[in-house]
């Protein structure tokens, strides 16, 4: 084996340690990082599916925040995927009723990913999967007429950018990544703190493809069309599901800003969940508290009004909070309240121990060996804790709001920590990281 550099550590336990190697032939510095950073990226490249801009610069920052999010927190991408997999599940099921069975999961997605619209005055809005499903119950559309509102399978097969070769050299390398792998680990071969990290990422995004199978990729061009006729009162109700305005297309300020191409898409349940919010203050306001106070201080009709008024106030204001409240994270609530949420969270935790591989890996220093361990059990135990609270948002609320905050900020650091030592330690490294064997020599030594 050949080397440019070496660095030798003087401790009882660990071996003589290498730096830089050259690989002219076999395994080297070189080879190690490329075959795992190209793992990584086509891993994540090929299992992100963005929601829909018709602004070519929009659709590519929210491309690149979909990957820089995947990078740093894959287990994130992979829940938002479980949850619009089952928000689209339930679409499904709703519209199934209305469409003879013919309304399934691609259609479903495609809505999910914000590529229906229709016109107005100012541009086009969002039709959104809890509207699209109201207008299906009420007979203002008919399911027979899809194909005029863009939802024929091969019209949106047609428009997906799947790239079946993108998604074949992904499945190649990933495939002979973890041949790799496991061929070190029977021949009692360590692997390098980068390569332990490359294999955490594998089993996550194989099930968010999972979940995302049947989600369109890459769509430029939604599909705009006109609202059928309704009366004020359904205009009403149908704009008030709306569950944000930040994606329309009418050039408001809040649509006009590229901090929306970091954000999630919204989902329906907080839509609902924010009603829900509502609805408990208006019953709040309307208890006859003006009644019980008359009768106490025997005061005049007028209290009723004021109290009324005040009670009015305080809903609107509520109104208000919610719509400008920072949400950190809001988890389904059908999911989180079920019985598969503690296998949801185990699977949350499985990245950070999938690091712990490298356990008893030989670093640099006794520090940075400390370091490692501790950065991986810090994210296992954060997301725990995170994925603990249904929905954090960030306003002071007591003490739990400084854990459900602080969490995720923990987790985002040791991620920083561990991605910082995988390359740090490249530096000095056990030599049998670069050994090598054959395959054909282990066959038939077995055989």
């Amino acid at each position: 084996m050949n080397t440019t550099s070496s660095h030798t550590v003087s401790t009882h336990s660990q071996p003589a340690l290498v730096g830089w190697t050259s690989d002219p032939s076999g395994r080297g510095t070189i080879s190690l990082i490329t075959t795992c950073l190209t793992t990584i990226f086509l891993c994540t490249w090929v299992v992100i599916h963005p929601r829909v801009y018709q602004n070519q610069v929009y659709a590519t920052l929210h491309k690149f925040a979909l990957f820089f999010k995947a990078i740093i927190a894959p287990e994130f991408i992979a829940v938002e995927g479980l949850q619009e997999w089952a928000q689209c599940r339930r679409m499904e099921a709703d519209c199934a009723r209305f469409s003879k069975g013919e309304f399934k999961s691609i259609h479903a997605f495609y809505i999910s990913m914000l590529a229906l619209r229709y016109h107005t005055p100012k541009g086009d809005r969002v039709i959104w999967p809890n509207q699209y499903t109201w207008l299906l119950e009420q007979d203002l559309i008919d399911w027979e007429s899809h194909g005029s509102w863009g939802l024929l399978d091969d019209d949106i097969r047609d428009k997906s950018k799947s790239d079946g070769f993108a998604k074949l050299a992904a499945l190649v390398q990933v495939s002979w990544f973890v041949t790799q792998c496991v061929a070190r680990g029977i021949h009692h071969l360590p692997l390098s703190q980068l390569e332990a990290m490359t294999l955490g990422y594998i089993p996550l995004f194989i099930v968010t493809y999972f979940f995302w199978w049947e989600k369109p990729k890459d769509i430029r061009s939604p599909s705009i069309v006109e609202l059928p006729a309704m009366s004020l009162e359904q205009r009403e109700r149908f704009e008030s599901m709306a569950v944000s305005d930040k994606f329309d297309n009418e050039g408001s300020k809040v649509q006009m800003t590229y901090w929306n191409t970091w954000y999630l898409t919204p989902r329906v349940f907080e839509k609902e969940e924010e009603d829900r919010q509502l609805q408990c203050a208006r019953e709040l306001a309307s208890r006859p508290n003006g009644d019980t106070e008359q009768r106490a201080w025997g005061g005049p009709h007028s209290r009723d009004v004021s109290t009324s008024e005040e009670s009015l106030l305080k809903v609107e204001d509520q109104q208000v909070q919610i719509r400008k409240q920072v949400v950190v994270a809001h988890w389904d609530p059908q999911l989180y309240r079920s019985k598969i949420w503690p296998l949801t969270c185990l699977f949350g935790i499985s990245f950070g121990a999938l690091h712990l591989a490298c356990w008893n890996t030989v670093f640099p220093t006794l520090v940075e060996s400390w370091l490692w361990r501790a950065s991986a059990l810090i994210s296992m135990l954060s997301m725990l804790v995170f994925m603990h609270f249904e929905k954090v948002v960030f306003r002071w609320g007591g003490p739990l709001t400084l854990i459900s905050l602080a969490s995720p900020a923990l987790y985002i650091i040791s991620r920083i920590l561990m991605m910082g030592e995988v390359f740090a330690a490249l530096r000095a490294e056990e030599p049998a990281i670069y050994e090598t064997f054959n395959f054909s020599d282990s066959w038939l030594r077995r055989s």
